[in-house]
Parts: C-alpha cells; sequence; structure tokens
C-alpha cells in the first residue's frame, strides 16, 4: 500500500502530525485491515466493543469455533442458542445486538452493496442495527472498507492522543477534534492511525 501522497499532504497540513509521522515512521494501516464479508466484519466489530484488544480477541475466536465449518451466516447465528453464545463468553446485550444485526441483514439482502455508498450514507444505514453506533461504523469504514477520510471523533485513543500532542486543558469534544482534523483531509483515516500509535509509543 502506497502511503506517500497521504503522508506528504498531512506532513504540510499539520507540523505537529508531521513530528508524529517522523516518530513512528511507515505506515503499516493496511496490515490491521480486514477481508471477507460485511457480516463477518460487522460481528467481529460488535464483539470487540467496550474490550481490551486481547480479551474480544478470545471471545472472537471462541465464538469462531462454535462454527466449525465456516463463518456463521445471519441464519446460523440467529438458530445459535443463547446458552451456547453465552458460553463463548458473549454477554448478554452482545447477544441482543448480534441477533439484530443477523435479523436485519436477513432483511437487508443488498448488504455488499453498502460498499458502493458513500460513507455518511453506510453510517446512516448501519445504525438502526442495536448496539452499532457512529463509532462502530467508521471502524468498518477504515478497516474492512478502506475508506481513506474517517475521523472518529468519539475515538478516546484519538481524543487523549490529541490533548497530549497539541497541549490541550482537557479531553477535547467533537467540535475540536473536527477543527484540529479539519486540515488533514482528504487522509483521516491515516492521521488517525498515527495518532493511536503515538499512544502505544508512550506507553
Amino acid at each position: 500500500m502506497d502511503y506517500s501522497i497521504a503522508l506528504t499532504h498531512l506532513k504540510h497540513a499539520d507540523p505537529i502530525l508531521s513530528d508524529v509521522i517522523a516518530q513512528v515512521g511507515d505506515c503499516t494501516l493496511h496490515q490491521g485491515q480486514q477481508t471477507g464479508d460485511l457480516f463477518a466484519a460487522l460481528t467481529r466489530s460488535i464483539l470487540y466493543q467496550q474490550l481490551s484488544g486481547k480479551a474480544a480477541a478470545a471471545i472472537h475466536r471462541r465464538f469462531l469455533l462454535l462454527y466449525p465449518e465456516a463463518h456463521p451466516t445471519p441464519t446460523d447465528l440467529l438458530n445459535t442458542s443463547d446458552d451456547l453464545l453465552r458460553s463463548a463468553g458473549i454477554s448478554r446485550p452482545k447477544i441482543v445486538y448480534l441477533k439484530d444485526l443477523a435479523q436485519k441483514v436477513q432483511d437487508m439482502p443488498q448488504l455488499e452493496a453498502l460498499t458502493d455508498l458513500d460513507d455518511e450514507t453506510i453510517i446512516q444505514t448501519l445504525t438502526v442495527v442495536k448496539g452499532i453506533g457512529r463509532w462502530t461504523v467508521q471502524m468498518l469504514l477504515m478497516f474492512r472498507l478502506h475508506r481513506w477520510d474517517v475521523l472518529p471523533v468519539d475515538d478516546l485513543g484519538i481524543r487523549s492522543a490529541m490533548r497530549r500532542l497539541y497541549d490541550l486543558p482537557d479531553l477535547p469534544d467533537k467540535k475540536t477534534v473536527l477543527q484540529i482534523g479539519q486540515p488533514w483531509q482528504p487522509y483521516r483515516t491515516v492521521a488517525s492511525w498515527y495518532l493511536w500509535q503515538s499512544l502505544e509509543a508512550k506507553s
């Protein structure tokens, strides 16, 4: 993946971000990106919500082991008992979210056609599912649909990195996040990745 045009733009647009890019080095965003169908990506996103990466990965792995042949289809998931899903470590609310997703995907067979739509339309379409908010769809846009200009304004990591890098007295609100990120367009996904990496480097 060639990020050279994006990096050139970001370095010129924001001297603080330019320093972060110099410290972090090459962009390896593509290594964290996913393939596979959108239903699989969305079930993964739900399972990963509000958990550490390690805990979420363990639950996701146990979830997939319930379906040894392949990733479950919406019908497979709807036919799986709540008790069996609980045995994989999935919380009751997330079971509700997963089954609501499966039901809505059955009612919306054009799920894969979403890839042809603009970011905001995809967000509006998927946030009707219980447990899928704007942040979850933005992660899908960034890591599965490979959209280049996504800035997840509610992400705690992004806000924490901005507070530290831009010497803010408190965590920035949405308006401030958008203001700081405005010069990064149309490469806010790449900029966001560097902000996350800046937290890793700090720790």
